[in-house]
């Protein structure tokens, strides 16, 4: 009887330390898993602040975002469940980031165009006061043309990158 009693108590001691250890793998595992998580939110922070102050940061960094996610689907549905939006750029930070792009845009614009009437309207008093002399004719063209040529050039990028930034967004359910 002794015997079995020291063989219970031997099998209890066995049991409570297997639990125990158990216990604490489970909680190394969490642990290991939430410093994964942290780690995530590390490398993505930089490119969260750098699609704040260039939307085009976006069309870099969402493609590491991608990637990560693919590796680490589940500290990323961690981060997407504490986020409650798509880790690290949500559909809401894509779409601000169109917008802030387009924003841009629109202030290039007014800017570029300002910038040219005044340079057309220096050209065309020189072409006036020099009584249509062939070279300030010459600088008039050069100065529509250079108009036109950066016009185009900016608004190649702004059509690039507003389709690219699109495209990260969602479809409509």
């Amino acid at each position: 009887m002794l015997l079995i009693l020291s063989a219970l108590i031997v099998a209890g001691a066995v049991v409570w330390a297997a639990l125990r250890i158990a216990g604490e793998l489970a909680r190394g595992r969490a642990d290991a898993a939430r410093g994964r998580t942290l780690d995530i939110m590390a490398l993505m922070a930089p490119g969260l602040a750098a699609s704040v102050a260039d939307p085009r940061a976006l069309l870099a960094w969402q493609p590491l975002a991608t990637t990560a996610r693919r590796v680490c689907p589940e500290e990323f549905a961690a981060l997407d469940a504490a986020a409650r939006a798509r880790f690290p750029f949500s559909d809401d930070e894509v779409q601000a980031a169109h917008a802030r792009w387009t924003s841009q845009w629109l202030a290039w614009e007014h800017a570029h165009d300002a910038e040219f009437k005044l340079k057309a309207a220096a050209a065309e008093s020189e072409l006036t006061a020099s009584g249509g002399a062939p070279l300030m004719r010459a600088r008039c063209d050069a100065v529509e043309r250079e108009k036109i040529e950066t016009y185009q050039r900016r608004y190649e990028e702004y059509i690039r990158v507003a389709k690219a930034l699109q495209a990260l967004q969602a479809p409509p359910s």
